[in-house]
């Protein structure tokens, strides 16, 4: 068997072992391949060394909190991260989305919903990597507005030259404004573009989103000038020409 033919491998970054043992066992039923890590320098450590396919963060973890350990992965790698916490608040899920997460899982949470929201998330990865490789005439070629470049073959976003780093979330949303420049897209469609399986989320996810890509593209963030806002509908990305 080659590498590319083994089963995902899932990083569990979680500080209670009972759960931790759950999720594993779950995981193997699913088949997956598992590492489990208790505490956050340990989980970090995991995440460079072992180069997993997705990651299950706990937020609540002993010497380095989950929202640090996301915080650094997230300076080297676009790896999914599913977050995994007892905090229900709204105001939680956001930070956890603006951290960089593709999803978020209260506890107490049901292990087969779990392992198919990690599914739901390596369907929507693999397609993007598979658009990226040239999947097709719909997903090939390149956007370019001005400077800024998506080359959808290569899978890569590029400003005045340089590469910009993009999460999964991020590449998903500005891949479609940027197909459809002008056309204005609700909150309700972009969510669709990223949660194709009809997981439930909040709307507020997209500002979140689309937020941390502004900082990555626009000149000025509290002004911008590819993504525009349309009050009370959604997002558009600018047309050619456009001021």
């Amino acid at each position: 068997m080659s590498p590319t033919d083994l089963p995902a491998k899932i990083l569990v970054v979680e500080d209670d072992r009972n759960i931790a043992a759950l999720i594993e066992s779950y995981l193997a039923d699913g088949g997956f391949r598992s590492v489990v890590a208790h505490d956050g320098h340990a989980g970090l450590a995991a995440a460079r060394r072992e180069a997993p396919d997705l990651i299950v963060l706990d937020l609540n973890l002993p010497g380095l909190d989950g929202a640090e350990v996301c915080r650094e992965i997230r300076r080297e790698s676009q790896v999914p991260i599913l977050m995994l916490t007892a905090r229900a608040e709204e105001i939680d899920r956001i930070v956890g989305f603006s951290l960089g997460a593709d999803d978020y899982v209260v506890k107490p949470f049901s292990p087969r919903e779990l392992v198919e929201r990690i599914k739901a998330i390596l369907r929507r990865t693999q397609a993007q990597a598979q658009a990226g490789a040239g999947g097709g005439e719909e997903h090939s070629g390149i956007l370019r507005h001005g400077a800024l470049v998506l080359d959808r073959e290569k899978h890569k976003l590029t400003l005045a030259g340089d590469t910009v780093k993009l999460t999964p979330s991020e590449y998903k949303l500005l891949e479609a404004l940027m197909t459809r420049p002008g056309r204005v897209f609700s909150r309700d469609e972009l969510l669709d573009r990223l949660y194709e399986h009809g997981e439930t989320v909040v709307e507020r996810v997209i500002d979140v989103h689309l937020g941390k890509l502004r900082h990555k593209i626009e000149a000025d963030a509290g002004n911008p000038h590819f993504i525009r806002t349309v009050h009370g509908i959604g997002y558009r990305f600018a047309e050619t020409g456009e001021d």
